[in-house]
């Protein structure tokens, strides 16, 4: 069973990293870089800090240890125990995965610390601003940033999908914590975000992938 489910593993991850071109090279490269997310992150603190600055220290504490959360158990425990190579480190596939500008990542990928940060993020906000509009918004960003990491090669959709989950579960644990913490009385006056910022929020994150093309298009015009 195990041998069926990696063998499918690789076939899905050869027939969707196989679709690439030159302009998509450069589209997602961007994505998947750390400056990508900085628009919503501003956006998220202005949200937060301008309300009352108990509830931007405690939005900033509560993302910082879901990200620390999902790096520490992907990357530093979870890799190093499964020890799965990633595509672009597989000698018996790596020839045929499109890599780009040589960037194949560390050696191991099971699971996708990208991922598991992402909808980490992603499921601990969804669950903060309980806004319909802002959960698909955050959630497709969280899907087109993960799968930058199966168009670069450096991951499997195993990888992504478990490192997904792993996120979504740790994300929505630091939620549980977050809401109790707010019913301290230090926290009880700390007033929650409105709809007002989910929909600043959605045009930001819209925005940013809007940018992120515009870049890319850029980008490929002057190669």
């Amino acid at each position: 069973m195990i041998e069926f489910l990696e063998n499918a593993d690789t076939q899905l991850l050869l027939l969707l990293n196989g679709v690439h071109n030159a302009f998509f090279d450069e589209f997602f490269w961007l994505v998947t870089g750390k400056f990508a997310w900085i628009p919503m992150i501003l956006c998220l603190l202005y949200c937060t800090f301008r309300k009352n600055w108990k509830a931007g220290v405690l939005m900033i504490v509560a993302i910082a240890l879901v990200i620390t959360l999902c790096d520490q158990i992907s990357s530093g425990i979870i890799k190093d125990a499964v020890c799965r190579l990633r595509p672009a480190r597989d000698p018996d596939i790596a020839d045929m995965v499109h890599i780009v500008n040589g960037y194949r990542g560390g050696q191991y990928g099971f699971v996708s610390s990208h991922a598991a940060n992402s909808f980490g993020v992603a499921a601990f906000l969804a669950l903060v601003l309980r806004n319909r509009a802002f959960t698909w918004t955050i959630m497709l960003w969280a899907v087109l940033l993960s799968y930058s990491r199966i168009y670069l090669g450096v991951h499997f959709p195993g990888d992504i999908i478990c490192g997904g989950l792993l996120g979504a579960m740790l994300g929505m644990a630091v939620y549980y914590f977050y809401k109790k913490a707010k019913e301290w009385e230090y926290l009880s006056s700390v007033e929650s975000m409105n709809g007002r910022d989910s929909a600043l929020l959605v045009y930001t994150t819209v925005g940013n992938v809007l940018l992120i093309l515009a870049a890319s298009i850029i980008i490929y015009a002057m190669k």
